[in-house]
């Protein structure tokens, strides 16, 4: 399957991502599912970590969470690293818990790839990358953080996914 390019517009600017299918097929078809339904739409980047990453994709306006649909299987294994650029699923403690939430990282980092098959080791799984836009992810990294309703590194004006536009097939 060609890899398809989704262009989040974000009121900071937007954000382009190509999805890899071939490594990540599961993950990389989950966020399509997502994009293709306009769940993102409206949705806010609610957790920011400066030199670290940002992720969205969970919650709305005031951190209002989504509903979501199950869970998909974890898939850190696919040789995918998590640098710089790269999108990959969120998730709890659980490795098999991403459903909706993504974070892209804005720093090389290797200590959330895949290194075995335990709760520790399993990573988080990369399926897509940022091929424009990564100033408008710089800026959003950047922006100022606060605790809210028990949730850290809240950005204090709300970043917002506006919407979601899926493109030619790459």
């Amino acid at each position: 399957m060609a890899n398809k390019v989704i262009k989040l517009v974000t009121n900071y600017g937007p954000i382009i991502l190509e999805l890899d299918f071939d490594k990540a097929p599961k993950s990389a078809a989950n966020f399509l599912h997502y994009a293709e339904t306009g769940f993102y739409d409206g949705t806010i980047f609610h957790r920011v970590i400066d030199d670290f990453m940002i992720q969205g994709g969970g919650f709305k306006s005031n951190l209002q969470k989504k509903p979501n649909a199950p869970p998909i299987q974890n898939e850190a294994d696919n040789g995918l690293s998590n640098l710089t650029g790269t999108v990959a699923m969120a998730r709890t403690s659980d490795p098999h818990s991403a459903s909706s939430q993504f974070f892209i990282n804005v720093s090389d980092n290797h200590f959330l790839d895949h290194r075995n098959k335990t709760n520790e080791g399993w990573g988080y799984a990369v399926f897509a990358r940022v091929i424009s836009g990564m100033n408008v992810v710089n800026k959003i990294q950047a922006c100022e953080t606060t605790s809210q309703d028990g949730h850290k590194d809240v950005p204090v004006i709300e970043v917002t996914i506006e919407s979601t536009e899926i493109n030619q097939e790459t």
